[in-house]
């Protein structure tokens, strides 16, 4: 402020205080409610966001999944033809060469081989769609502001619509073997729900851990099939655990392996000679013991780091 003198000149009288003097950047910025760009919203807001953009992740999950295949000639046949065509291998090499079989009825093996094949496929897919959907996605991270965690939660359900798509031809064996629908066949609704939730913490995390580390991709493949092959996937876990002096702990630690479970538990819903005794005591509680401890710990895990994806 300015004022002119009896002389001509002009004198410059200070400016009145402000009510802001003296109030650090941090508490200008909370009077004012100024936020920093992009930073992490709180923890339920965030579900909020992710709850609003519920078309988005199913979109983008039905658009993958289409493109999927998009170039080969059998379109979404692959979809059921890969793992059938895995399941074959295991079997020549497992239930043929090796002997896999045992402590399993031979007209239960096949279905017994097939479904652990298919229900296996959905975890290993789902956690290596999950490692890439950060770093695999950095132009649309960057160009478009979204809560993450779309990406690796809308991976995980294109991987639940594929293995849906397949459940007619995983039907169709098992019918095939002389399994045929019951009551039953409905415990494959919450097992698959409680894999989902297990799956997709799982993807969170390894997405979380892959936009920082994009080499854990070539990592993952080992990783998994090390998992596969301690599963039972190919083989009966309690049967082959049988005649072997294991520590307790040890036979546990497999049966109790989260995979093997969720496999075990669609196997006994589909299955009719697949029966009580290979499963596990508790076998529910454990199975959404995993789903809720992964489910929930992968959901945070991922949003405590919301503000870096896509920040080199």
């Amino acid at each position: 402020m300015s004022e002119t003198t009896q002389d001509g000149g002009v004198a410059v009288s200070a400016a009145p205080p402000s009510p802001d003097d003296g109030l650090s950047p941090a508490q200008l910025a909370e009077k004012y409610g100024l936020s920093v760009s992009g930073a992490r919203p709180g923890l339920l807001a965030y579900v909020k966001q992710l709850w609003g953009r519920r078309h988005f992740i199913l979109a983008f999950s039905q658009a993958k999944l289409t493109a999927q295949y998009s170039q080969a000639k059998l379109g979404q046949l692959w979809q059921v033809v890969t793992p059938l065509l895995n399941a074959a291998v295991y079997f020549f090499i497992f239930g043929v060469l090796l002997g896999a079989r045992k402590g399993i009825p031979e007209h239960v093996y096949v279905p017994f081989l097939v479904t652990g094949v298919f229900v296996f496929t959905f975890t290993q897919s789902s956690v290596m769609s999950g490692v890439r959907s950060i770093s695999g996605n950095l132009g649309l991270v960057r160009a478009l502001h979204f809560p993450r965690a779309s990406l690796p939660i809308s991976f995980s359900l294109q991987q639940l619509q594929q293995l849906l798509f397949s459940m007619i031809v995983l039907f169709a064996i098992v019918m095939g073997f002389g399994s045929y629908p019951t009551w039953s066949w409905l415990l494959v609704l919450p097992a698959l729900t409680l894999q989902f939730v297990f799956n997709t913490g799982l993807a969170l995390i390894f997405a979380r851990l892959g936009s920082r580390t994009p080499d854990l991709a070539q990592l993952m493949p080992f990783v998994m099939r090390t998992w596969m092959y301690a599963s039972g996937v190919m083989f009966s876990i309690p049967a082959m655990l049988a005649d072997k002096d294991l520590p307790l702990w040890l036979t546990d630690l497999l049966q109790w392996n989260p995979a093997a479970v969720y496999m075990d538990l669609v196997r006994f819903a589909l299955i009719d000679d697949y029966t009580g005794k290979y499963l596990p005591e508790h076998v529910w509680f454990i199975a959404l013991g995993w789903a809720l401890v992964v489910g929930v710990a992968g959901f945070v895990y991922f949003w405590k780091s919301e503000e870096r994806y896509g920040r080199g």
